[in-house]
């Protein structure tokens, strides 16, 4: 009998955490469900949509921009020091190029506006949630889903590629630099290197992995404000599963999206 009451507290120990993870999916599955039957079907709030674009696009410019400069900048010195042993300083350029528009723009982007953009949803939307505004917002018959979700999911699907496309003119201008006035290349090689090699499957795979980041950013900001419970501590949890979350899934669908364009 007491073997018996043991097995049965381990079990119940082991299975807790197995059963809150399947509870946690299950939510966020109708959560996501939700969010992109409400954000397909009118109403639209046009004017909470213009405001998210220019929170998520116009003022996430300085550190997009930042990022990606530097990120070039330091793939051109590691790469002409990794060519220049074999003597193919050349191909600095076409390497700074297809690791910006694939990886570096994409990725980096998305962490830094998840860091910035997907913590403010999350304590935006959580403090609403524990001042009981959402619940206000059904009493006045409107969907909280429509009025604060579906906005922060456009705008994180349309801005998101416009960000990368800048990163990447910002990013290949940083290998530019430092590859003109620190290696010592010619400004019209250069250039004409970068052109040569220039694809529309590289552009492709950015902006296609943008958007599916933005739209994770927007939905891990979202989905963590609007579950937050139990006060100021609520929503600094949220604010920072929000960023974590996302940031987990950016690397993972990165790979993702990856191999589908990629494989053979």
């Amino acid at each position: 009998m007491l073997i018996l009451r043991k097995t049965e507290k381990f079990l119940r120990r082991q299975g807790k955490p197995l059963v809150n993870f399947v509870f946690k999916v299950g939510e966020l599955f109708i959560f996501i469900t939700q969010s992109i039957y409400n954000s397909l079907t009118p109403p639209f709030y046009g004017r909470n949509f213009l405001r998210q674009v220019i929170d998520m696009g116009f003022y996430s410019l300085p550190v997009v921009g930042l990022t990606t400069i530097f990120a070039g900048m330091v793939i051109a010195l590691q790469s002409y020091s990794g060519f220049a042993s074999v003597g193919a300083e050349s191909m600095v350029a076409s390497v700074v190029l297809i690791s910006v528009t694939r990886e570096l723009a994409p990725v980096l982007s998305a962490l830094m506006v998840a860091g910035r953009i997907g913590a403010a949803m999350a304590a935006e939307i959580g403090t609403m949630r524990v001042t009981e505004q959402i619940d206000a917002l059904t009493t006045l018959s409107t969907n909280p889903f429509k009025y604060l979700v579906a906005p922060r999911i456009w705008a994180g699907l349309l801005v998101m590629p416009l960000l990368v496309l800048i990163g990447d003119v910002i990013g290949i201008f940083g290998g530019y630099v430092v590859g003109v006035y620190k290696l010592g290349f010619n400004p019209a090689n250069y250039i004409n290197a970068t052109l040569d090699e220039l694809e529309a499957l590289d552009i492709t795979t950015g902006v296609v992995k943008a958007a599916v980041f933005g739209f994770i950013i927007s939905l891990m900001g979202c989905y963590n404000g609007y579950k937050s419970k139990g006060g100021a501590q609520g929503v600094g949890e949220a604010t920072t599963n929000a960023v974590v979350s996302s940031s987990i899934l950016i690397l993972i669908f990165n790979y993702i999206v990856t191999e589908l364009f990629f494989s053979r």
